[in-house]
């Protein structure tokens, strides 16, 4: 292995697009960015669909992004996989689904469907809840399934959980099958920052123990846009009846389905449900003979039953580097933590041999375009310190702030949020190349180069399906290719996509590639 560091620089969330208005990357101030873009050689690499295991045309995610990254293959993703399994009828017999209605019906019960409303398909999508519907139908609980939704407005418009809402509905009437009996912003029902008191209230309206009611869930959604409170923060509210009481409530015998197949922002929730010694908030009493069903393996060891497990990935990066004898360190702040461990690592909990993780905390603010930098320059000082020290041969890092300030759909503080990636990546590459290594420097997805929608010319929040960038910084790279401008950048051809990083990394680090990674060294590109 060469004794010289390699680092994998994340910037989450910063896509490549042509220049407009609502192109906070191109229109910040971005002084080292445009240095090594005119100094080191770049290209661009697709990151949504079909490339990372997704349906043609949807967007990537982080999730989906660092799982690429680091197994160098193209996996199914839950998205396609649990769509395909609708197609071919699959779903319907699924174990765990089945176990879950018969529990209902010999428990004389109800069932209980959560997740988040809509078609972003980044957390959950809308036709795998009418799938239940029809599922819960077919077993002839039309009168005993109940819906506890979180509204998104974020991975779709900010205000388009009122149309979402209103289909549905429309969808159930013509069923005549289940009742909305919660409503919640998924800031607080899908937090992933060990914020409890958020949780708490999600809890609270699914369990019947709020004070904040509605009767009609449309009308309590138009009351709340109407007081500039969109989507994603929409106030956990019960659905009642006409004596106020609640529509449904999660009790004991009953069966819960959360139908959100990514696990970050579903495994806050689910402890609430599922764990004997919950401690995020005064909770009480777990529930007798509650069953309770993930799409996915939300955290290992979570007392529940699995619709969909997770696929078996036998050799990603961070295993090869390990098996070989390296050092490695991968470091984060607490928003994208389980995406440079967990995710980038093929769905592993525990590091490998001679793996070192630091986490470092992200900023405890109600919204994060209040501090945009987040903890950005924490992990630069932790990973010059990292490098100073000769420890490692490999170093994967990410920085969260270009996808989660872009997140807000502020755009100057999405603008801070580059920039102030942009001095931590003056002072990192500059000791990458003073110690002789090589940085490789990319994205898991766009977002925050299109914080207003071009057609629309509305805020957007959501992700994008702009190509990421990739810049391989060394000093025998250094003025030997064209030098390129951030607002060119655009127009350079994509020449390959996200499972081409690792096999990138290993050939730096002078290791061969196993035979399940499908990607290529693109060091080829610039030979």
């Amino acid at each position: 292995m060469n004794s010289k560091p390699v680092v994998l620089l994340i910037l989450d969330g910063w896509g490549v697009a042509p220049p407009t208005v609502g192109n906070a990357v191109t229109s910040a101030n971005l002084k080292y960015w445009d240095y090594l873009l005119k100094n080191y050689p770049s290209t661009l690499l697709q990151a949504s669909g079909e490339a990372v295991g997704l349906p043609w045309g949807k967007m990537g995610n982080s999730e989906v992004g660092h799982l690429t990254i680091g197994a160098g293959q193209i996996f199914l993703q839950s998205l396609e996989k649990i769509n395909r399994e609708i197609a071919i009828g699959s779903f319907f017999e699924n174990a765990a689904f089945l176990k879950a209605i018969n529990h209902v019906k010999n428990n004389h019960s109800n069932l209980h469907l959560i997740g988040l409303l809509g078609d972003g398909g980044v957390h959950a999508h809308q036709s795998h809840l009418l799938a239940l519907l029809d599922l819960a139908a077919k077993n002839n609980l039309h009168t005993k399934t109940y819906l506890h939704l979180f509204l998104d407005g974020r991975d779709t418009a900010r205000n388009s959980g009122l149309i979402f809402l209103e289909e549905l509905l429309e969808v159930i009437n013509k069923m005549n099958c289940a009742r909305v009996a919660s409503l919640s912003g998924r800031y607080y029902g899908m937090d992933r920052n060990k914020n409890w008191d958020r949780i708490q209230k999600s809890f609270a309206v699914v369990t019947g123990a709020s004070n904040v009611k509605a009767t009609d869930s449309l009308a309590a959604v138009r009351m709340s846009y109407a007081k500039n409170i969109f989507d994603e923060e929409f106030e956990p509210t019960m659905i009642v009846d006409g004596d106020g009481q609640p529509v449904a409530a999660i009790g004991d015998n009953d069966a819960v389905i959360f139908f959100n197949f990514r696990a970050d922002r579903a495994r806050q929730l689910t402890q609430t449900f599922v764990l004997d010694d919950f401690s995020g908030f005064k909770r009480g009493k777990k529930f007798d003979n509650l069953l309770f069903v993930g799409f996915s393996e939300y955290e290992k060891g979570l007392p529940m039953e699995v619709a969909f497990p997770k696929p078996e990935i036998a050799w990603p990066l961070a295993r090869i580097i390990s098996e070989n004898g390296g050092k490695q360190l991968h470091l984060a702040e607490t928003e994208k933590y389980a995406h440079v461990t967990f995710f980038l690592n093929g769905l592993r909990e525990e590091p490998f041999l001679g793996e070192e993780r630091i986490l470092l905390p992200s900023p405890n603010v109600a919204s994060y375009d209040l501090k945009p930098e987040m903890s950005s320059f924490l992990i630069k000082d932790k990973l010059i310190e990292a490098l100073k020290s000769g420890k490692f041969d490999f170093l994967a890092v990410n920085f969260a702030s270009p996808d989660m300030v872009g997140h807000t759909g502020n755009l100057e503080a999405s603008k801070a949020a580059v920039e102030a990636v942009d001095r931590c990546l003056a002072e990192i590459v500059e000791e990458i190349i003073r110690l002789g290594g090589q940085a490789v420097i990319t994205a898991d997805h766009g977002n925050v180069e299109e914080i207003i929608n071009l057609e629309t010319k509305e805020i957007d929040k959501e992700h994008s399906n702009f190509p990421v960038p990739l810049i391989l910084a060394k000093e025998e790279y250094k003025n030997k290719f064209p030098a390129r401008d951030n607002g060119e950048l655009y127009t350079l051809k994509i020449r390959g996509a996200l499972v081409d990083v690792a096999p990138t990394i290993l050939a730096m680090l002078g290791l061969e590639k196993p035979e399940s990674m499908i990607g290529i060294d693109l060091n080829r590109l610039f030979s």
